[in-house]
């Protein structure tokens, strides 16, 4: 994956710093559709998705700095494609092998 590095997401210094941190998901938009890496981490399911509304939020501001997008709508857009894929129910999880393919066993 080669991306520029002012693209490059970093790892947050207070994150690096915590001992206790845990890596709960990884996303990347591949051959026109989204791939992840998700660890199932915490004990109730809603705190999952509380770190999805934070996400949206961080998401919208995002949008602001870098693309000069009203805050407020970006997040109301991104809360549409939310809704819009949950309805579709249109999702299928495919998992990877454990081993790559062609590796030597």
């Amino acid at each position: 994956m080669s991306e520029p590095e002012e693209h490059q997401l970093k790892t947050p210094d207070s994150v690096a710093a915590d001992p206790e941190a845990v890596e709960i998901l990884r996303m990347w938009w591949s051959k026109q559709e989204p791939v992840m890496s998700v660890k199932p981490a915490f004990n109730d399911p809603a705190m999952f998705g509380r770190m999805l509304a934070y996400a949206a939020t961080h998401m919208a501001h995002g949008y602001k700095v870098r693309h000069g997008m009203d805050e407020r709508h970006a997040y109301n857009q991104i809360l549409t494609g939310m809704s819009d894929a949950i309805k579709a129910q249109n999702v299928q999880t495919v998992t990877e092998p454990l081993e790559p393919s062609g590796s030597a066993q």
